[in-house]
């Protein structure tokens, strides 16, 4: 067994899907309303994993412009067939259930092809697809039956299935209800498997909070029927004090020593209670052992973080975007210029706010419970600064320009801000994740964000604002924190990046 970091993917990387190709591993997660959309990670060792590339990097593979928060790229499943990887996946109120393939994993991959209905008058309406080929080459695509228009939005089916055409990319049935779980709410994730000529059905189910589970049935195809396994569910971290929390939405791969392995997404909540995840849903990775009655058993997940990291990026020296920015429904490369100045990414304020849909920001993902970042900006001719977001409604920052420095911590439909005078152009913009404080008894946050500048060399402490309120359980996220820099009005210019962050 090899040396498994957990998280397996820090920060914001949920819902993951893994392939074995040869010796090397390629594995895939969800993006929601950020862009570039699911980012494909490859791994020879299943201990380094390595960003090679993303599904959708081009205007139109994903119509996430206009969804609302918590829409987009939801639960992608990836496999490989004949040479060709697979991906499929739903763009939640955008553009349907779709099916990408490519030749490399690293992309490019195709347009996208929509699942049409039997009657081709719209998408399979369903999330978190998979895709499996039975014996004799038949396409199966099993899906979570939930509704997402019309006046059903919201009912949830269980989980159906429908043989495909996939040269044409239409169903040849009207969907069929395989199996609805062991009675937990949502059950949706599915995955086909097919292992010493049994089909297994593994699904997440009991949501994706802290009732979260993996169960399993199996049957003689595919298609079933299906029996429900007798220990389901396999992994659950309700109801437990393991660190690792929400534990559920798995996929079965085996590993590079010849076990088999389970990589799924889970939390990792601090406070008093353990209340409160400030990154989100990360990916982690477990043991799986199969029994002598044929059904796996799966291990609790254990915690184990990679050491600290620190990322410095100056843009006198780099002119380009490495693939770890994103931003929000639309693509990094579409507001970062680095044409303008020889020395700077520039982003161009147009009056947009963090509050906006869209705003003009780009970032990275906070990948460590303790995380300190500091952004030197030149805001000489504009208005901007260096924000954590989670959403429109639920973002720190702390913002030069106009003759004044502001802290802001918007929750919701509150703002408080802190402000300081500041005359100059460059300044360096701090904001710190620290572990809480406990002032005498127990902790009862995630977090604190400490928020501040310096200026003419000497740093001026501006806010200390409680981290609960950017966490996924207080903003009810599907994604997780994203440190970037943005601009309001005029031209805010990024001139060196630094990260550094560690989990102790």
């Amino acid at each position: 067994m090899p040396a498994l970091h957990n998280p397996l993917l820090n920060g914001f990387h949920p819902d993951p899907s893994v392939v074995r190709v040869g010796e090397e591993w390629f594995l895939a997660t969800s993006t929601f309303e950020y862009l570039p959309g699911i980012p494909i990670h490859r791994s020879t060792d299943f201990e380094r994993w390595e960003l090679i590339g993303h599904v959708a990097t081009r205007p139109g593979q994903l119509a996430v412009e206009g969804v609302p928060t918590a829409g987009g790229a939801w639960a992608p499943t990836i496999r490989h067939r004949d040479g060709v990887f697979h991906l499929v996946v739903t763009d939640a109120m955008g553009r349907g259930m779709l099916h990408f393939t490519a030749a490399d994993a690293a992309g490019p991959w195709s347009d996208g092809d929509l699942i049409l209905t039997q009657d081709r008058s719209g998408s399979l309406d369903g999330i978190d697809p998979d895709i499996a080929w039975g014996e004799d080459g038949t396409v199966y695509i099993t899906f979570s039956g939930l509704v997402l228009g019309g006046e059903d939005a919201g009912r949830h089916l269980g989980i159906q299935q429908v043989r495909v055409d996939l040269e044409n990319h239409v169903a040849l049935e009207e969907p069929r209800s395989v199996w609805s779980g062991t009675g937990g709410q949502f059950p949706e994730a599915p995955h086909l498997y097919v292992v010493d000529g049994r089909w297994y059905l593994m699904i997440a189910e009991g949501g994706t909070e802290r009732g979260h589970g993996v169960s399993i049935a199996r049957g003689d195809s595919p298609e079933g029927p299906f029996e429900t396994a007798p220990q389901n569910p396999l992994v659950s971290a309700r109801s437990t004090i393991r660190p690792v929390q929400n534990t559920g939405h798995g996929d079965l791969v085996i590993g590079p020593d010849g076990d088999w392995l389970c990589v799924l997404l889970g939390v990792r909540p601090r406070s008093m209670t353990r209340a409160f995840s400030a990154l989100g849903r990360e990916t982690f990775v477990t043991a799986v052992r199969w029994q002598d009655d044929g059904w796996p058993a799966i291990a609790p997940v254990p915690l184990s973080p990679r050491p600290g990291t620190r990322i410095t990026i100056d843009f006198g020296e780099t002119r380009e975007l490495d693939g770890e920015w994103i931003a929000v429904r639309a693509l990094p490369a579409s507001l970062a210029d680095l044409a303008t100045r020889p020395d700077a990414l520039v982003l161009h304020g147009d009056g947009r706010t963090l509050n906006d849909p869209r705003p003009v920001f780009v970032g990275r993902r906070q990948e460590h419970l303790n995380s300190a970042v500091t952004a030197r900006i030149d805001a000489g001719d504009g208005t901007g600064g260096l924000a954590v977001r989670y959403d429109e409604r639920f973002h720190v920052e702390v913002e030069a320009g106009g003759g004044v420095i502001t802290a802001r911590a918007v929750i919701a439909d509150l703002v408080q801000e802190w402000t300081t005078p500041f005359s100059g152009g460059v300044v360096d913009l701090h904001i710190d994740s620290r572990p809480p404080t406990a002032d005498g008894g127990f902790p009862r946050t995630s977090d604190e964000f400490h928020l501040a500048a310096t200026v003419g060399g000497e740093r001026i402490e501006l806010a200390r604002i409680d981290g609960r309120f950017l966490s996924s359980e207080t903003a009810e996220s599907f994604t997780g924190r994203v440190i970037g820099v943005y601009a309001v009005s005029g031209d805010v210019a990024l001139l060196s990046w630094n990260a550094e962050g560690d989990d102790e």
